[in-house]
């Protein structure tokens, strides 16, 4: 018993050895480390969320959109797209089932990042007689679209392209990191049911 408790300290006095304000590292254990873990888990499952509630408004609206990626019968596939989605970031963000669900919402975003890549928006929106079209002082156009339009469109289809690829792969990363280490101590898996997948 003695043996036990004087390793207790000794490892308690190395981990407090690594910080300059060794008083704090019961904070970063209880407090800060859970509450960034959390933190970082529902920004992930809620962005799936708001990223899935209009695909399980209109559960049916990708069926062309993933059997032109391969995923036949689109019948099946576009609305489980919408239900991982959804439902999977809801898990994620309260913790639930959060290895199985992250992991396959993971793959699903890996496929959407590929996309994003293999298929970018494009160049331009308009084609030089657009242009010319919306330099002559166009109705069709809103003073703010003219400035946004002005070469074309590229500078704001570069800025879309980017920020679809770099949300892909924010959402990627950090789903594939709540498959690997689970939902943390705050998640329901943990708190409620004691144990994780």
């Amino acid at each position: 018993m003695a043996m036990n408790t004087t390793f207790t300290t000794q490892t308690q006095t190395t981990e407090n050895g690594r910080f300059y304000l060794p008083f704090l590292a019961g904070f970063y254990e209880k407090i800060a480390q859970p509450f960034a873990w959390t933190a970082f888990r529902v920004a992930i499952g809620g962005m799936l969320m708001i990223e899935g509630y209009p695909k399980i408004m209109a559960p049916m609206a990708q069926v062309g959109f993933v059997e032109n990626l391969g995923f036949h019968p689109g019948w099946l596939w576009s609305p489980t797209l919408a239900a991982m989605q959804f439902f999977g970031g809801a898990l994620i963000a309260l913790g639930l089932f959060t290895r199985p669900v992250a992991l396959a919402n993971a793959v699903m975003l890996t496929i959407t990042l590929w996309f994003h890549f293999a298929y970018p928006y494009g160049h331009a929106f308009l084609t030089s007689d657009g242009i010319a079209a919306l330099k002559a002082g166009s109705p069709f156009f809103t003073p703010e679209g003219a400035k946004r339009l002005m070469d074309g469109g590229v500078t704001f289809l570069e800025q879309v392209q980017t920020k679809a690829e770099l949300a892909s792969l924010f959402w990627t990363g950090g789903a594939f990191f709540f498959a690997a280490h689970g939902g943390g101590a705050w998640s329901v898996d943990k708190l409620l049911m004691k144990r994780e997948f």
